[in-house]
């Protein structure tokens, strides 16, 4: 497994991250334990969650399973999103930010996070009023490093400028949507990590295994995947993402890869990106996730992808 700085930290996380947001309702405790153990076993140490996730029964269940193994992983998880009636449970304020870390580190049963993420965008709060809690957290180390999700450019703009200019914790990382098929992040946030140091996290980089191949075109997705329910022609199964996804086999079949070695690996070799969140309800996916990006994708690969799939990145 490689290993990544993330952003301008201290963190060095692997390349590929474990996402858990299946715990707790595709996997049990005795499967997420499983899932867990083949991530270490992988090299994997960047284990991704939320207090969100299973209205925390995530956090729970690596809670449990991360006694006598602390010191292996980094834990990330968020807050932000609703999480109980009223506007007491949700955003950035600083009353919910100090009750959702103490119910985060009470269900993941440790002293504190590594990584601690506003899951989105608050409008309603001053960013300032955001980042002084997180600050504050830091400071009393419960919170290693503060990171954001579902940033705009401009979002993170101004909390860099506002951490710079107040003297407080900056955001070392952003996650964001972002997989070959949607790269609209290289526009503009792209851009601002490279200049600014933060690190780039991906989640759904296998567009919800539509990367995989795991999906046919004309057919209906199967009870249990992820985009069961999902109607031919919407979503990911357009005629223009399965003729994207012809070209990208033929591109991977060229070199002797899978499709799920040119999703991770093909991401990997994207400025700034520092580790790529890939969920797994099986260690046998976990497996095959850290395997992928073995693979240096290299220059002419690269150029070769792009033609498959523009980026709108300017530089």
């Amino acid at each position: 497994m490689k290993f990544r700085q993330l952003g301008h930290s201290g963190l060095e996380v692997s390349l590929v991250g474990l996402g858990t947001n299946n715990f707790g309702r595709r996997c049990d405790e005795a499967q997420t334990a499983l899932v867990l153990d083949q991530a270490v076993e992988s090299g994997i140490n960047f284990i991704d969650t939320a207090n969100i996730y299973s209205a925390g029964d995530s956090e729970t269940l690596i809670g449990k399973w991360l006694h006598g193994k602390r010191d292996q992983v980094l834990i990330a998880t968020k807050f932000g999103m609703k999480m109980g009636a009223g506007p007491m449970h949700m955003g950035a304020s600083r009353q919910h930010i100090m009750a959702s870390i103490e119910a985060s580190l009470t269900r993941l049963q440790t002293d504190h996070v590594d990584l601690y993420q506003l899951h989105r965008v608050d409008r309603r709060i001053a960013i300032e009023e955001t980042l002084r809690a997180l600050d504050d957290l830091v400071q009393q180390g419960k919170v290693r490093y503060i990171g954001a999700s579902n940033f705009e450019a401009w979002h993170l703009c101004e909390a860099e400028y506002t951490s710079r200019n107040q003297r407080l914790n900056r955001f070392v990382s952003v996650q964001n949507y972002y997989n070959l098929l949607k790269r609209d992040v290289e526009r503009d946030v792209t851009p601002f990590c490279e200049a600014y140091g933060v690190g780039i996290i991906p989640f759904f980089p296998l567009e919800s295994g539509f990367l995989t191949g795991k999906y046919r075109r004309g057919e209906t997705p199967a009870d249990g995947t992820r985009l069961a329910g999902t109607t031919s022609g919407t979503g990911p199964l357009t005629d223009t993402n399965f003729h994207i996804l012809d070209r990208l086999q033929s591109f991977a079949a060229a070199r002797g890869r899978s499709l799920l070695d040119v999703a991770i690996a093909g991401l990997a070799a994207q400025p700034a990106v520092a580790s790529i969140i890939a969920g797994a309800t099986k260690p046998e996916q976990v497996i095959a996730n850290a395997a992928s990006a073995d693979w240096e994708v290299s220059l002419e690969d690269r150029v070769a992808l792009n033609e498959i799939v523009p980026s709108p990145y300017p530089g």
